[in-house]
């Protein structure tokens, strides 16, 4: 018996954070979804390992939903819905 495949979500747009350190994966993402619609989907990509307690707490904190997350050699991707 094989599991369903995860959603695959569409963006409205994406940021690239690879190589960026601790804040400025976040501080990128909150820049892009400033200029985004409400309800518009933002995927990032990050490489700091960091950015897992960041996202999960400022979607939270923020309102946004944290609609899927990955991680896949050592690649973090991350799918927001602004509120």
């Amino acid at each position: 018996m094989s599991q369903p495949s995860p959603p695959i979500y569409a963006c409205d747009a994406e940021v690239d954070a690879s190589g960026l350190n601790c804040p400025l994966p976040l501080l990128k993402a909150k820049l892009e979804l400033n200029r985004l619609p409400s309800g518009a989907v933002l995927k990032v990509i990050a490489t700091d390992a960091g950015s897992q307690r960041d996202f999960r707490a400022f979607a939270e904190l923020a309102g946004h939903s944290l609609l899927r997350e990955e991680v896949e050699a050592g690649v973090y991707r991350y799918w927001l819905r602004k509120k």
